[in-house]
C-alpha cells in the first residue's frame, strides 16, 4: 500500500524542499505571481532551515541583520547589527504568517527519493508521510543542512557525550565538565567564548587557525527603529549602504595582494587580545586571508586566553572512553565532546536520493564534480532547480542576494513554460560546461586557488564547486533573465 492508503499521490504545480529562507521566499514569490498550488515539503516539525536547527549559545548571522533578510520583507526591528538566532528565526515565522504561507507547508515530509518520470513529464516524490508527483521542483535546502562529523578511531567507545553544534544538547549542563570542542570554524568561534565561563576545563581542539577581523556588534537604537519604520527610503539607504561595503569586501578575494594588506589588520586584533608570544603564534595563520572562511569575533580570541582553556594545535587521532588522545602524543581526559565540524558541502545529501532521465543517480553525474547551470539547474535533470546550488555560495555578502537571484531565475523560467505551453526545460550539456568553465576562469588567481590552504569551498580535486567568484550584482546580472537558448525545452 502506497502511503497514500492506496489513492494516487498528491499532485502540485512546484514542490519546494525546505523551508528556510530559500525554501520561504520562493512560496512567496510564487503567491506574488498568482501561483498557489505548491507544497513545501519539511523533515522537521517547524520551519526555519539552518536557524530553526543551529540554537546553540551566542549563535548569530555574520552578516548585519538589514541585508540578510528578503529585499521584499524588510524588518525594521532588528535589535542589534548582527541578528541572534532567535530574531532570525522568529523573522522567518512572520515571514510565512504575512504571506500566508504556512497553509502550504507539509511539516514531517522528510522526501525520501526523488524519481523523474519520463513517459509522465513529473517528478515523482516519496516523503515519510506521502508521496507526491509535481511538474517542478524547486530543491532548497541548502549546503549546511546535514551536520559533517568526523570518523574518528574509538569515537564509539566514548562513555561521555558528544554532540555536534547544530543539534546542541540543551538539556546536557556543562557546568563543571571537560569539554573538548573539535573544529576553530564559524559556529566554534560563536560558542566557544559562551561556554567558556562554565565549564571546568575546555581543550580546543584546532587543526588550522582561521582568520579573524573584529565583529564590532552594536545594539540597534530605539531612535533608528522609529526612522526605519516610517520611512521607506531609510530602509532603503541602511541596506544599500550595507550591500556596497559587503561589495567591496569581496575585492581581497579577488586579488590576493590585497588579502595579504588586509591581514595587517586581523593580525592587530590578534596582538590586542592575545598578550601570550606562545599563544598568538598557535592561532596565526600560515595562509592567505580569505583562502578559508573569515571569522568575525570580538569575544572568541580574549576566551581562549582564560586559565581553563587549552588550544591543542593539534588533530584528534583517537578517542577513548574518557579521553581524546591527539597527533602530537598528548591525551585529554573529557567528559563531552562538542564537534564544530561543519557540514556536509561537497556530498550534497539529497543528489543521493535524486534520479533523472534514463534513472541516473545525480550523485553519480557529480562524481567527480558538483556542476549546475547558474548554480540551479543540470542537464539531465528536467523542471528540477536548486536554490544555493553549486557555486552560490559567498565569501563577502549576505546568501539572501543570490538566493533572491535564483528565485527570479525559476520564476522567469516557469513564464517561458507556461507562456509556450511547455513540459519540460532543461539546460543544455554545452551552456551547463561553459557556465562551469567561466566559474574556473574566474576562481583562477582568486585566493581560494593560490591561498596556501585546504577549504570546504573546494572539492578533493580542489576545484571551486561551491563559492561564486565575483561580485554579486554579476551575478544578479547572468540571472537576471531567462536565455531559452541556454536550455533544451519540449
Amino acid at each position: 500500500m502506497s502511503k497514500n492508503g492506496g489513492a494516487e499521490p498528491r499532485h502540485v504545480r512546484v514542490a519546494i524542499i525546505g523551508s528556510g529562507f530559500a525554501g520561504l521566499g520562493t512560496a512567496i514569490r510564487l503567491k506574488n505571481k498568482g501561483i498557489s498550488n505548491f507544497v513545501i515539503l519539511e523533515r522537521a516539525s517547524d520551519l526555519g532551515g539552518v536557524w530553526r536547527d543551529n540554537s546553540y549559545p551566542n549563535c548569530a548571522c555574520d552578516v548585519q541583520s538589514h541585508l540578510y533578510s528578503f529585499s521584499f520583507a524588510r524588518n525594521t526591528e532588528w535589535t542589534r547589527s548582527f541578528s541572534p538566532q532567535p530574531e532570525i528565526w522568529s523573522y522567518l515565522r512572520s515571514c510565512a504568517e504575512r504571506f500566508g504561507i504556512a497553509q502550504n507547508i507539509a511539516y514531517d515530509h522528510e522526501v525520501l527519493a526523488l524519481d523523474w518520470d519520463e513517459q509522465q513529464k513529473v517528478w515523482r516524490i516519496e516523503t515519510s508521510k506521502e508521496n507526491f508527483t509535481a511538474d517542478l521542483v524547486v530543491a532548497a535546502t541548502g549546503g549546511l543542512s546535514e551536520p559533517a562529523i568526523p570518523k574518528l578511531p574509538g569515537l564509539g567507545s566514548f562513555a561521555g557525550t558528544t554532540f555536534h553544534s547544530s543539534h546542541w544538547r540543551h538539556d546536557f549542563d556543562l557546568a563543571g565538565k571537560r569539554v573538548a570542542v573539535i573544529g576553530t570554524g564559524a559556529s566554534a568561534i560563536q560558542f566557544v567564548p559562551a561556554i567558556q565561563p562554565k565549564v571546568e576545563k575546555l581543550f580546543l581542539i584546532q587543526r588550522t587557525p582561521p582568520w579573524i577581523m573584529p565583529r564590532n556588534d552594536q545594539a540597534i537604537s530605539d531612535r533608528t527603529k522609529i526612522v526605519l519604520r516610517k520611512s521607506k527610503t531609510a530602509q532603503l539607504m541602511i541596506r544599500g549602504g550595507i550591500y556596497a561595503s559587503r561589495e567591496v569586501l569581496a575585492l581581497p578575494f579577488f586579488y590576493p595582494w590585497i588579502a595579504k594588506i588586509v591581514q595587517s589588520r586581523a593580525l592587530r586584533h590578534l596582538e590586542m587580545s592575545v598578550s601570550d608570544p606562545a599563544l598568538r603564534k598557535k592561532l596565526t595563520p600560515s595562509y592567505t586571508l580569505g583562502c578559508k572562511r573569515i571569522l568575525l569575533s570580538d569575544d572568541y580570541l580574549p576566551s581562549l586566553t582564560k586559565p581553563n582553556v587549552e588550544v591543542v594545535a593539534s588533530a584528534v587521532t583517537e578517542v577513548r572512553p574518557h579521553s581524546i588522545v591527539t597527533a602530537d602524543g598528548s591525551e585529554h581526559e573529557v567528559d563531552a565532546i562538542i564537534f564544530g565540524t561543519g557540514f556536509q558541502v561537497q556530498d550534497y545529501p539529497l543528489a543521493k536520493k535524486t534520479r533523472g532521465k534514463n534513472g541516473e543517480l545525480l550523485a553519480a553525474s557529480w562524481k567527480s564534480r558538483m556542476t549546475a547551470h547558474l548554480g540551479t539547474t543540470v542537464h539531465g535533470f528536467p523542471n528540477l532547480f536548486f536554490l544555493m546550488g553549486p557555486n552560490t555560495a559567498l565569501g563577502h555578502s549576505s546568501v539572501i542576494v543570490m538566493i533572491e537571484s535564483q528565485i527570479e531565475h525559476f520564476l522567469n523560467a516557469l513564464e517561458y513554460m507556461e507562456k509556450n505551453h511547455l513540459e519540460t526545460i532543461e539546460p543544455s550539456r554545452e551552456a551547463q560546461r561553459t557556465f562551469v568553465e567561466e566559474i574556473d576562469e574566474k576562481t583562477a588567481g582568486t585566493v581560494w586557488a593560490s591561498g596556501g590552504c585546504a577549504s570546504w569551498y573546494l572539492d578533493k580535486t580542489r576545484q571551486n564547486t561551491t563559492l561564486w567568484p565575483g561580485f554579486t550584482f554579476s551575478f544578479m546580472r547572468r540571472t537576471a533573465r531567462f536565455d531559452a537558448d541556454e536550455y533544451r525545452v519540449a
